[in-house]
């Protein structure tokens, strides 16, 4: 007789243990009743570490991020930038005499570092925009930002629609801090005008600059004027999500502060300060010493928390999900 090949005998033994198993009194009563499994029976599927799974693969990808700093000049950006990184990224900036301020026009300045933390990485990418609302005549000096706005969302579409999709570079900017000058009484027209122009592009979270030339009152007073003024002028600014029911009662607590702080009045500082036997980042002053790192002196915290520990994430989530996928949807349209 001919022997058969060892691949179909072993597909034989498969077939005739298979067909054994299912006429099994154990299986059959499974079959009829199979909620009555206990729990020793059960097997481990192995899904519940999908979360490890992808906390693994994100860490070893790193993550990026890309935030904008705009306004005047003078209210402190660079230094609240490198305040909330812990770093220096303006080593080789040139500082302009005021011949040259007066002739500047706005321009676009992108830093890239790369930080890592208890083995996370982060590429951090900031774009400032030196020369804004710095002329005699403002008219449209928000337009050389809304067009590199514009020019991120539009070549993610142009890779996202290419051959190769795997390795796509995200430059698009994920928030912009806006540096409102402390000295008013609220919101300029510039201020006006530069946000109703962003803010269906990107998230824009307001900031009070230098709140260490107001006092407490003061400080209250024009959060509530600003407030008032966003509302009154239909301006979107960046909305925190609600709290799931899940939450436990200190991060919501977290949350509902966050919320009452905004907009967040800042303070920066490179500077290392003795202030009651330690050493702090601060401002020396004659009649005392400003905290950055101190809650009751200012929003610093509070802005670092949000930016970075508690709603990174989401600000890419809107950026992706809401802002880009409403420049998605006008080219698709223009194409169609």
């Amino acid at each position: 007789p001919s022997v058969l090949p060892a691949a179909v005998m072993d597909s034989i033994i498969i077939q005739e243990r298979l067909v054994e198993r299912l006429l099994s009194p154990r299986t059959q009563a499974q079959r009829s009743h199979p909620g009555k499994l206990k729990d020793h029976e059960k097997q481990y599927v192995g899904f519940a570490t999908l979360p490890n799974q992808v906390h693994r693969k994100s860490v070893k990808k790193g993550f990026d991020f890309t935030l904008m700093v705009a306004g005047e000049s003078g209210l402190g950006k660079s230094t609240l930038v490198n305040s909330l990184f812990l770093t220096d990224l303006y080593k080789d900036r040139k500082l302009l005499n005021a011949e040259e301020r007066i002739n500047q026009t706005v321009e676009i300045i992108k830093h890239t570092v790369d930080i890592e933390e208890k083995g996370v990485k982060l590429k951090l990418t900031i774009v400032d925009t030196p020369g804004f609302g710095d002329a005699v005549n403002n008219t449209e000096c928000w337009k050389p930002i809304t067009d590199y706005i514009d020019q991120q969302f539009e070549q993610y579409f142009r890779d996202e629609s290419g051959l190769n999709r795997k390795n796509i570079q995200d430059n698009r900017v994920h928030c912009c801090l806006y540096f409102i000058s402390p000295f008013g009484h609220g919101l300029r027209p510039v201020d006006v005008e530069f946000m109703k122009a962003l803010h269906e592009k990107v998230n824009i979270v307001p900031l009070i600059a230098k709140a260490d030339c107001l006092i407490p009152s003061e400080i209250r007073k024009l959060k509530e004027r600003i407030r008032e003024e966003i509302d009154k002028f239909g301006i979107k600014v960046y909305q925190f999500p609600e709290c799931d029911s899940d939450e436990d009662e200190e991060f919501k607590q977290q949350d509902r502060e966050l919320k009452e702080s905004a907009p967040f009045a800042v303070i920066g500082s490179n500077t290392v300060v003795e202030a009651k036997g330690q050493r702090v980042r601060g401002r020396l002053y004659p009649w005392g010493i400003v905290e950055v790192e101190n809650q009751a002196h200012c929003d610093f915290v509070k802005l670092r928390n949000m930016l970075i520990r508690t709603h990174m994430h989401d600000l890419k989530d809107v950026t992706c999900d809401v802002h880009y996928e409403n420049y998605r949807a006008q080219c698709i349209q223009q194409m169609t």
